[in-house]
């Protein structure tokens, strides 16, 4: 295996029928864990799916978990004792609303025990954070408490998944939570979207608590457009970085949008990227250069309906490249993490690739986001030479089989117009 190899790949994962991939994180030994969910395996309609793979995204192993009716993961962190936290929602039977839905698994991914959390009404978890004292802190929205017809939900528990306490954020509009990070005064800060505040339809939506989960303020981002946060980090100057997307400002339908605050939430400066068409941000990380980078999706660029679409920028938000990785199909980027090699890891999902109607994508990169392609299921398959651009496309194969097949339908309907007749020379 080339160096090259050993740092850039991309890969896929799942069986035949729909599988995505909504969070990674690079583990200890240096692979990687990716949890979605899948109706490929698995007991019940959709399970949520865990993925482990080695260094160069070879799968060792997968878990599912849930029961007969439907079970989402979209979050997963490594957990201290070399296991996983996993959080999404499940719904045991199609006339249940869904719960908050809790995995502890060990190393292997064998679950060691499971929590629901919520009431009569939809409650669904986004993000979960292993917090200081072993337990867990878990963001969402809920449909069963708070003060309007959805709000922000943020769950603490104990290391074993036995709830502590739960508050609810926001007002009598809907208002939800997509990521939650404990911050350095040991409390919490939460990003989502509100319709009870701002200035516009939506807008971006910023609760800070203390380590009791009590509000100390909230804030909110955006114009009189749609403005949506999915992703928050605490920043090295203690302040706050935001990524989600945005109708109102920037070139396209929606934009990319990154907003930078101080450790009070006061605006700092905000950014879009993107083109003329849609653009999408989902994840942001501040980057060992004092940067960010940011995971999504564009039909601004790229070679398909959708592509992944991952943005570099400095300190000051100020875009330094961008890339694109897919195909003909439709390709979505939800999660980013730099890597200790300095590059970068990005899960999502594929309809361009692998071997079902929708597939787990894992791409890495080096540190200026480029990639050789080596897209297969599970890690084998099929291997292109990237194009230039940080296109990446498995396409070429493809289109010189189509060209050879339309160069013999042509010749056969050209020998019957004129009736040419081919003869073989035989070797005496």
């Amino acid at each position: 295996m080339n160096a090259q190899t050993e740092t850039n790949w991309q890969k896929t994962y799942g069986g035949s029928g729909k599988d995505f991939g909504w969070s990674v994180q690079q583990t200890l030994d240096g692979g990687y864990v990716i949890v979605g969910y899948t109706n490929s395996f698995g007991a019940g309609g959709y399970d949520v799916y865990l993925v482990k793979t080695d260094a160069y995204g070879n799968q060792l192993w997968q878990r599912t978990y849930g029961g007969t009716g439907n079970d989402f993961g979209w979050s997963v962190q490594q957990t201290s004792d070399g296991g996983y936290i996993i959080v999404g929602y499940t719904r045991p039977f199609i006339t249940d609303d869904y719960d908050v839905y809790l995995v502890k698994t060990d190393a292997s991914g064998n679950q060691l025990w499971q929590m629901t959390y919520g009431g009569t009404g939809n409650d669904l978890g986004w993000s979960v954070k292993q917090t200081s004292d072993g337990g867990y802190i878990i963001a969402g929205s809920t449909g069963s408490f708070g003060a309007g017809s959805s709000d922000v939900y943020l769950v603490k528990t104990d290391s074993s998944g036995k709830l502590l306490w739960q508050k609810t954020y926001g007002g009598v509009n809907s208002d939800g939570g997509y990521s939650v990070q404990q911050t350095s005064d040991g409390g919490y800060v939460i990003v989502g979207d509100t319709w009870s505040f701002g200035a516009g339809g939506d807008d971006v939506y910023l609760v800070k608590t203390d380590a009791s989960g009590d509000q100390l303020w909230q804030m909110t981002y955006g114009g009189t457009g749609d403005d949506f946060g999915y992703s928050i980090q605490q920043t090295s100057d203690g302040g706050y970085v935001i990524a989600g997307w945005t109708n109102l400002f920037g070139a396209g339908g929606y934009d990319v949008y990154l907003v930078k605050t101080d450790s009070s939430g006061k605006l700092l400066w905000q950014r879009t990227y993107g083109g003329t068409g849609n653009d999408y941000g989902r994840y942001v990380q501040q980057t060992s250069d004092g940067g960010y980078v940011i995971a999504g999706y564009t039909n601004s660029f790229g070679a398909g309906g959708d592509d992944v679409y991952l943005i570099k920028t400095d300190a000051s938000g100020n875009q330094l490249w961008q890339m694109t990785y897919g195909g003909r199909g439709d390709d979505f980027g939800y999660s980013v993490q730099q890597t200790s090699d300095g590059g970068y890891v990005i899960a999502g999902s594929t309809s361009s690739f692998g071997i079902g109607y929708e597939d787990i994508y894992l791409i890495k990169t080096d540190v200026s986001g480029n990639t050789s392609v080596q897209v297969g299921s599970n890690g084998t398959g099929l291997q292109t030479t990237a194009l230039a651009g940080g296109l990446q496309t498995p396409f070429l194969l493809y289109g010189a089989l189509c060209g050879l097949i339309v160069l013999i339908l042509v010749v056969i309907l050209l020998g019957n117009k004129y009736r040419i007749k081919f003869t073989r020379k035989d070797k005496n």
